[in-house]
Parts: C-alpha cells; structure tokens; sequence
C-alpha cells in the first residue's frame, strides 16, 4: 500500500512536468503586485486520472443500496445532482455533486471544497478510509476523499454538496492554492447554495486537510450565508507551516504527493516555484495566511499534535478566529480514521443541528476544549474537558544543555562547554536526556532557546525534535491507527527506532535556517517566537548567535523512570515521511556544511522551555 509514489501508472503528472525545460507561465495578481508563476495543469487524460466526463442529470439512489464493497447500505434515499454548474463572479463556471433527501422539505447544505475531485480521480480511488483501518460499515462509499459521507447527512435532514475548486477535474479557470481569490470563490458558492429552492438559507462547511484550509479562507470572507463550519485538521499558513517551515524549503510532499495527483483543463499555481522565486516574505505569502481574525462563524475545530502539517495552525486557529461560539476537540488518531469514527460523525451532527438548524439541543454546554493527552507505550487520556487552549495552569520548567554528560538539567552548568556533530552528515546528531522521578505531563508549547555556531559556513539548518523513551533507552511510539492489522503494517515500517509520520508519533519536532532568526518582537514570547522570514542574516566566520527553535505543541505523558530526550542534526530527526502521507523529507536539500556547535553553560544559557501541567491543580 505504501509503493504508490514509485507506481509510474498512478504518480505521472507533476514530477515528470517539473524537469528544466517545462514552460511556466506568468500573471500578475494586481491585488498584491506580484508576478504569480503557473504550470500546465496535469491533463485529465493523464494514465491514473480517472476523472469522469461530464454528466449533467439527477439520480435517486434508493434506501438500501450499496455503493461501496461490503459498505453501508443507504439510509435513506438519496437524491443526487451530478455535475452542476455554479457560475462565479468572473463568469468562471465550475461543477458540484449535490446529494439530498428526496422530499420537499428546506434543508441546510454542507459545502464540501476540494480539489481533490468530487468524484472519481486518484484520491477518491486510492485514499479511501477504509484503506486506513475503518470499519467498511462506518461509510457509504458516497463521500469524497476527506469530506463527510453524504448517506449519513441526508439521512439526518442534510444535503451535502461536493464542488471540484476552480481549474480542477472538469471547473474553469486556473488552479490557485489557498489565498483570498479561493475564499471569494467559497463565498460566491455559498451564496448560491443558499438561494436554491431546496435550501433553507443554511450553509455549512465540513472536510479534512486541504478541504479545512479552504474553510479558513472562505469564512474570512464572511458569506452572509455561511453558518457554521467544521475545519478537520488544517493549516492556516503555507509558508510558516508547510512549505518553507523555520525558512528551509521543501516542496516535495507539496509537489509530488499531492499536486502530482491533481489534474485539470487549464493552468494550476505552482508555490513551489514561488518559494524558489521569493524564498523571503512578501505579499505573495502573506496572501497564504488565513486571515482568521474575520472569521465570526461558529466553530467545531478538530486538531491532533500529531499531524506534521496540520498541527501548529489548526490550535493556533482556534485561538485566533473571532467567533464567539468555537470548540476545540484534540484527536490521538489518523485524521482519516478520525473523521469517520460514527461517534465523532454524530458530535459534528449535534453541533450543525444547533447552528445550521436551530435546534435547542444543549450544544453549548459541551467543553469548549477536550484535550487528548498522548502516552506513548501507554494508555491515553481521550476527551478531558479543559476551558481554554493553550491551559491557563501550565508552568514552564527550563532544562539546560549539558553536553558534558548529554544531560537536561534545571541548574544552568556553571562551565561553558561545546555539544558538536557534522551538520552535514545524516548520520551525525546530538542528544540531551532527563530522566523522570515522577510522572509529569507535558501540555502546551515547547521551544529551544540554543547558541549556535557554524565551522565551515555561513548558514545552518537546524532539525530538532523530543520524544520519550523507556527506561532502557527504547524508543516509544504512539501509532495513529486503531485496527490491529493497521497497527501491525504500521509497527513494521519502523526504521532507526522511528515510525513513518502521519501513521506514528514520538513527541514534537521543529526546525530553523538560521539566517531566518529574526523575530517579530510584538508576536513572539519566549515559547513562541514569530519568525519574520523578511530578511536573511547570514553568519560570518567564528559567529555564535543566540537563536529560538519553536517545536510544535503537544501533550505528552512522561512516567517516573521514562526518559526524555532532545536530539539536534542537520537533518530531520523526528518522524519522516512515507509518500504519499505528509511528513518530512528525510533527504530535504539543506546548507549545512561541516560541524555546527552548540555552547551552553557559563553566559551560554542553550536551554529547552518546558510546559508542564500540574495534576492536581484546578482546570480553567
């Protein structure tokens, strides 16, 4: 299942079209003054595309059908309306599937914005959840690839539509990723939804991954109409997040596990050549930051620490939307399992039936945050209510770097001292260890404040990451999934002690190109530096400079006799990718040359900020 990358029959499009020589096109985007580079989209007829043509008409799918080998039976009947023109401000016309109940009674309608293909193409044939462990009986085989099942919906008074984004599958127009021209496209779709006469003027949107990026964009745009949405695990910024985290660029996952498995008629965005172009902060990029501060629909956010994309921003979104009416659910589970789970599909139910229907069904009084808090090699807590995100009871323990010894201690070493690896060697890292005497849990926002300094360069790219180990020194997992033939595939791809990213999780990674370290002074704090990306400071000969190392937030649970480790390379050294899942580049291009030092003791205070949650205090 995991040899799909290298299947010349499935992933022909975009590595292929990337080679020197390829012809880009160029349009200037007035609204931010920048010349935005385009690409010939991957053809429709592309070997592996699978994208139907056009079908305009209505089926009844009736009660009791099958639609997915060994799949639920539907319901209910199911009304479906293929390929429905929906025609944008800019006269660009662009298709959806609707699925509703048969009756004539106004619904709300769930808008499902992908690009990944309503229906038919690689993603719906090769990325079903049941591939992942979930119960066939748990999905219809209806729904698209990370977007709600339409059997169960409609079965509840829903109707759910599915609509291919602008420049994908058989829409018009050219591909763009992300941006406020993709969210006056949500808006405009919404507000059509909303005056069919089989809608009731309620709109809601739900969907994982890609189809929660494009809720952030949309609701900033605050269609009148729009009442509520579910963002699933979703990033909220493309440069700080996905494609050029800690200022090192990596496109790969974009391009060749994603981009090369989308096809259209016309011309797709191509923000890896972008990066390329503009590696430093402009208004292009700063178009790829949700402006969540607009947001004012009400919110059920689901998040997991695990996730190596979608983490950081989807808790940071939770923060940062202005609704008033937002819940926050922390998941320990493969988003794809996650999302199907007929429990968590029946929460999403009882939040949209308050808020798209009207119904005084005690809603409110679900915790504002369920937390799950991690125990890798253990058991872990699911679903613990907490008022607020980030916790307002965390403490912050500081470890000091102690290479003399490879320690984490809380007494700053009185003498300077060096920790030393080859920054350019895969091979070649550092680590430091604590050993627990009790159990503390770890909840909330680390960072590495380091003093760094480069022998043979004048730049680093530093790779950090946390996890926990037993007693012996074993490294210990947390596997995302929950069937045990699932569990099984997963354990069997550990390599060096570590499992793929995106099916297994140790703790918390993070990552910084040092000539980006400037910060912005009024958004950083000590456990969460902003990063401008404005400007590059290179280093010069001998230079040591103090530098932030955000890790991602987490919760993890370290038990009396459990070791924590913090591991520094040149490389990435926390959980890695296996395409086509999200993760690191375990080879990403770097700078690194020659050793890089880290001093710490004496006026060197390298050390690791801690969020540590006391057990018996009082939550909120």
């Amino acid at each position: 299942m995991f040899s799909w990358a290298g299947d010349p029959e499935t992933h022909s499009g975009w590595s292929s079209r990337s080679k020197k020589g390829v012809a880009m096109d160029v349009q200037k985007q007035d609204n931010l003054g920048v010349d935005v580079i385009f690409r010939p989209a991957n053809p429709l007829d592309t070997p592996g595309a699978l994208v139907p043509p056009l079908q305009p008409g209505t089926t009844v799918l009736p009660k009791g059908s099958v639609h997915a080998e060994s799949g639920m039976a539907l319901p209910c009947d199911v009304r479906m309306d293929r390929d429905v023109a929906v025609t944008l401000r800019d006269g660009t016309v662009i298709y959806g599937d609707i699925y509703r109940p048969t009756g004539d009674e106004q619904v709300p309608v769930i808008l499902v914005w992908t690009p990944y293909g309503k229906y038919g193409g690689w993603w719906n044939l090769h990325m079903k959840p049941t591939v992942f462990g979930v119960s066939p009986k748990d999905v219809s085989g209806l729904q698209a690839f990370e977007a709600p099942d339409p059997a169960y919906w409609c079965s509840h008074g829903y109707a759910v539509a599915v609509v291919d984004v602008r420049g994908t599958a058989r829409s018009g127009g050219d591909m763009l990723w992300w941006g406020r021209a993709g969210g006056r496209d949500v808006y405009d779709t919404v507000e059509w939804l909303a005056e069919q006469e089989w809608c009731s003027g309620k709109v809601g949107m739900a969907g994982n991954s890609q189809l929660t990026i494009l809720q952030w964009f949309g609701a900033a745009e605050r269609p009148p109409h729009l009442a509520a949405i579910a963002p699933w695990e979703g990033c909220v910024d493309m440069y700080r997040e996905d494609m050029g985290r800690g200022g090192i660029p990596e496109t790969k996952f974009h391009s060749e596990d994603v981009a090369a498995f989308l096809y259209g008629e016309n011309r797709f965005e191509d923000p890896a050549a972008m990066l390329t172009e503009h590696p430093l902060m402009n208004a292009y990029w700063a178009d790829k930051r949700a402006r969540l501060d607009q947001i004012e629909a009400p919110a059920y956010i689901v998040a997991s620490w695990t996730h190596p994309i979608h983490c950081h921003g989807t808790l940071q979104a939770f923060r940062e939307i202005s609704s008033t009416d937002k819940w926050l659910r922390v998941s320990n589970e493969l988003e794809w399992v996650d999302l199907a789970d007929p429990d968590n599909v029946a929460d999403l139910r009882r939040f949209f039936d308050r808020y798209l229907k009207g119904i005084d069904n005690d809603w409110e009084d679900t915790p504002r945050v369920r937390l799950s808090v991690l125990d890798p090699g253990g058991t872990d807590q699911v679903g613990r209510p907490e008022n607020e995100w980030p916790l307002a009871r965390q403490e912050w323990r500081t470890l000091y770097l102690n290479p003399a010894d490879g320690t984490l201690s809380e007494e700053l070493p009185a003498h300077e001292a060096v920790a030393r690896y080859q920054g350019d060697d895969p091979a070649s890292s550092v680590t430091f260890t604590c050993t627990f005497d009790e159990d503390t849990e770890i909840t909330g926002h680390l960072n590495l404040h380091l003093w760094v300094e480069a022998e043979a360069a004048n730049d680093m790219d530093l790779f950090a990451a946390v996890y926990k180990t037993d007693s012996d020194g074993n490294r210990l997992h947390h596997v995302e999934v929950r069937s045990p033939e699932m569990r099984a595939v997963v354990l069997s791809m550990e390599t060096d002690g570590r499992l793929p990213a995106g099916f297994g999780y140790e703790g918390p990674s993070g990552r910084l190109r040092v000539s980006h370290r400037a910060l912005d002074p009024e958004r950083s704090t000590p456990s969460e530096p902003y990063l401008t990306h404005a400007e590059e400071q290179l280093l010069t000969p001998g230079e040591c400079v103090p530098v932030e190392l955000a890790l991602w937030p987490t919760s993890l649970l370290v038990h009396a006799g459990e070791r924590l480790i913090v591991e520094i390379a040149g490389h990435p050294v926390g959980n890695v990718s296996v395409p086509p899942m999200p993760g690191p580049d375990p080879d990403v291009p770097t700078r690194n040359k020659g050793a890089h030092l880290i001093r710490t003791g004496g006026t060197y205070d390298s050390h690791l900020l801690l969020p540590v949650v006391p057990t018996t205090a009082p939550r909120g």
